[in-house]
């Protein structure tokens, strides 16, 4: 399984499923992380985290913990 921590800095990817349960899928879900959708990897801070990327034309910062929980392909 491949995850959202996985993507190198300046790749593009697409969301297959949101793994986890409960409030904490619920706010990925709510920042626009959805099945589908296209997610280009703009950069990664100095120690790795937080992942900063681009999705349905806003900017995100996604800690990795989180990052973990999205599957991409």
């Amino acid at each position: 399984m491949k995850t959202l921590k996985d993507i190198k800095v300046g790749k593009k990817a697409t969301v297959v499923k949101v793994h986890g349960a409960g409030a904490l899928k619920r706010r990925i879900m709510d920042m626009g992380i959805t099945k589908g959708v296209e997610i280009y990897i703009r950069k990664v801070a100095p120690l790795g985290d937080p992942i900063e990327m681009n999705l349905r034309g806003y900017e995100l910062s996604l800690r990795k913990s989180d990052a973990e929980m999205i599957e991409v392909e």
